[in-house]
């Protein structure tokens, strides 16, 4: 089996430690992370190779960042869309236990009447091309991270309050099902989950204690990668740490063999 993650950590410089006990504790074979804040130069590179792992990252300072690490060798890197100039450190495209990995951190939107929302609808449209060229490459291909996107009601603590608000909105919601629409699967949809399941809460008003929650951090798999797809799960239990981030990391089981 390969264990596969996404988290975004909201400051690996707050949350290495906590990166670090969880991945080994977890026994996750391969993390993408999303918000890791760092510049490049400051990236903890040295923890992780310390331990034997794997790391590449791509930064930007105070906001943004992405980076994987891995048991496994990484390879046929990508840090940009191409032919899309972007300054923002938002996607990071590996190879990885034979797997084409797209980590993603999807713009939040802000509100539906500002510039970083028509920013986000363009940079879905914009690496949703991409994605579907990579599928044509690589028949199994994961595309993991923090979409800011609640694909369905069932994915909002209560849909009413969230009306007319970024992360649900219509066309945040079509393009998520353009993702799907390319063959990708919604890994967690695979099995029957408990209701009112989310990976966010706001660190306001005891949201996570009152599970006041969204699911916005997803794992979509390739047709080939989720006939191989064992287990689908967003751990909580991270979210209840001192000073945690205000996601919970997911993660599938694949039966995967790797050498």
């Amino acid at each position: 089996m390969l264990k596969l993650a996404s988290w975004n950590v909201n400051s690996l410089k707050i949350r290495l430690d906590q990166v670090l006990e969880w991945f080994d504790s977890e026994r996750v074979d391969v993390l993408a992370m999303q918000e890791t804040k760092l510049l490049d130069e400051n990236f903890p590179m040295n923890a992780f190779i310390e331990k034997g792992y794997h790391v590449v990252f791509s930064g930007q300072k105070t906001y943004n960042g992405v980076a994987v690490i891995s048991r496994y060798p990484l390879s046929d890197v990508l840090t940009d869309i191409p032919d899309f100039n972007d300054p923002q450190r938002r996607i990071l495209v590996v190879t990885v236990a034979g797997i084409r990995l797209i980590n993603l951190y999807v713009p939040n939107g802000s509100e539906l009447t500002s510039d970083k929302y028509q920013y986000k609808l363009n940079w879905l449209q914009k690496v949703t091309t991409f994605i579907q060229q990579q599928m044509s490459i690589f028949p199994n291909l994961a595309v993991v991270g923090d979409f800011n996107i609640a694909p369905e009601d069932r994915d909002v603590h209560d849909p009413a309050e969230w009306a007319g608000s970024v992360l649900v909105s219509p066309a945040e919601r079509e393009a998520f099902m353009q993702l799907l629409q390319l063959g990708l699967y919604d890994s967690f949809r695979n099995f029957i989950q408990d209701e009112q399941i989310f990976s966010w809460w706001d660190y306001r008003a005891a949201a996570f204690r009152r599970n006041r929650g969204l699911r916005i951090d997803h794992i979509l798999l390739s047709k080939s990668l989720n006939a191989l797809c064992r287990q689908s799960v967003i751990d909580k239990e991270p979210r209840k740490s001192e000073r945690p981030s205000d996601h919970a990391p997911v993660w599938v089981e694949l039966d995967l063999n790797v050498s």
